[in-house]
């Protein structure tokens, strides 16, 4: 792995664990893994924010806060390497789609299908209920 001609480093969850106090405070963000430490005492949020995630993995409560794009890109600045492959974290979420293999037009059917049975069944019970 190596991006624009430098080695990226790869850390393992375990050695992340060890990195959870004021002395060196780590965290995961979509697999990725940043070293707060000098940050702590900058984060509006405050640095007791970071310390509750520090050494573990922090994405779910880093996108439920909706940090701006400026912070994004400021991540870049903390950003010390990725977690190994065999450590990533699966986010919640995001799930894998599978296809039934019939293409658009299996879907197309059942878009137009189901509303139109259920428009029918809305008109019949209308129509029961008016002509009562």
């Amino acid at each position: 792995m190596s991006t624009q001609g430098k080695e990226t480093k790869v850390f393992r969850l375990e050695e992340v664990k060890k990195h959870n106090d004021v002395k060196s405070s780590w965290i995961i963000v979509h697999n990725k893994v940043y070293d707060v430490t000098k940050f702590l005492e900058e984060h509006p949020g405050g640095e007791e924010v970071l310390l509750e995630q520090a050494g573990q993995d922090s994405t779910e409560a880093f996108e439920d806060v909706g940090h701006s794009s400026d912070a994004r890109a400021m991540q870049m600045d903390y950003y010390i390497g990725d977690l190994h492959p065999d450590d990533y974290i699966p986010e919640k979420g995001k799930t894998k789609f599978v296809t039934t293999g019939e293409g658009s037009s299996g879907s197309a059917l059942s878009n137009w299908l189901i509303p139109g049975l259920i428009a029918l069944g809305v008109a019949l019970v209308y129509r029961f209920y008016v002509s009562n």
